[in-house]
C-alpha cells in the first residue's frame, strides 16, 4: 500500500483558515491602506487561483515560504496596496501558525500501525520540499511505520510523475495489480495510479463525492484513513 501524507495521515490544511485570519489581524497595525478583513478575502481568492495550476503548484510547494509571500503580495496588489515588509511578516506568521496547528488526523497513525501489524507492506509518498516534509515525518515518528519514505524534494520528482510510483513498487518488489494507492487527491492518488494498474482509494473528507466535471472513478471511497480498519481493503484489489 502506497500512502499519502498530507490530509491523509496529517491534517495539513485544517488549520489554514485560522492561521490566515490570525496572521492578518496580528499585523493590522502595519496596514494603513486596507483592513485585515479585506486582505483576508483577497488572499482567499488569490490562493485558490495560485494553487489551481499544476506547474505553479509544483514550483510553489517546493518553496512554500516564497509561495506564501507571493500570495500575500498579489492579494494586497488586488486591493491597490503595497504592504512592503509586512508582506513577508504576514507570510512568515501564517506559516508558523499553520505549522503549530499541524496534527495527525483522528486514528490515522493508529490505522497505519494496524496496517503494518496486519502484514501490509507500506510506502509513504509525499510531495513538497525536502526539509519541511522530512520534519513532519520525524515530528510524528512516522518513518518507523514504513519500509520506504519518498519525498519529492529528496528524490527530485513527485506525484503524479510515474517514476515516483514505479520507484515505490520496485523498492517493495510489488506488482501494480497487487498494490493500493491511498490519498485525498483525485489526480495524484487515483487517476495516475490507476493508469499504471494500481487500485486507488480516495479519501473524501468533505463527503461531497467526485466532482461532476471529473471522469475519475476511485476503486473505493472513504471519509478518513481510519475507515480502512472497517473494510475488506486488505483483500486482493
Amino acid at each position: 500500500m502506497l500512502l499519502d501524507l498530507d490530509d491523509t495521515i496529517l491534517d495539513d490544511t485544517g488549520g489554514a483558515p485560522q492561521s490566515w485570519r490570525e496572521a492578518c489581524w496580528a499585523h493590522a497595525h502595519l496596514m494603513d491602506q486596507i483592513e485585515p478583513s479585506e486582505l483576508l478575502g483577497a488572499i482567499d481568492e488569490v490562493r485558490r487561483w495560485y494553487w489551481s495550476d499544476a506547474e505553479r503548484h509544483r514550483l510553489g510547494r517546493l518553496d512554500l515560504d516564497a509561495a506564501t509571500r507571493d500570495v500575500v503580495g498579489m492579494a494586497a496588489a488586488r486591493l491597490g496596496a503595497d504592504l512592503g515588509e509586512a508582506t513577508t511578516l504576514i507570510a512568515r506568521d501564517y506559516r508558523a501558525r499553520r505549522d503549530a496547528l499541524l496534527r495527525p488526523l483522528a486514528d490515522a497513525v493508529e490505522t497505519v500501525e494496524w496496517l503494518r501489524a496486519s502484514g501490509c507492506r507500506l510506502a509513504l509518498l509525499t510531495n513538497g520540499a525536502a526539509a519541511p516534509q522530512r520534519r513532519k515525518v520525524e515530528r510524528f515518528d512516522l518513518a518507523r511505520l514504513f519500509e520506504l519514505v519518498l519525498i519529492e524534494g529528496e528524490v527530485g520528482y513527485g506525484k503524479p510523475d510515474p517514476r515516483i510510483y514505479e520507484r515505490a513498487l520496485d523498492a517493495l518488489s510489488a506488482a501494480p495489480e497487487e498494490t493500493w494507492r491511498v490519498g485525498d487527491n483525485l489526480e495524484w492518488d487515483v487517476a495516475q495510479p490507476q493508469r499504471m494498474g494500481l487500485s486507488a482509494i480516495w479519501i473524501d473528507r468533505a463527503g461531497k463525492g467526485v466532482p461532476a466535471e471529473r471522469d475519475v472513478r476511485p476503486d473505493r471511497v472513504i471519509g478518513s484513513l481510519a475507515e480502512l480498519r472497517h473494510s475488506a481493503v486488505l483483500d486482493a484489489p
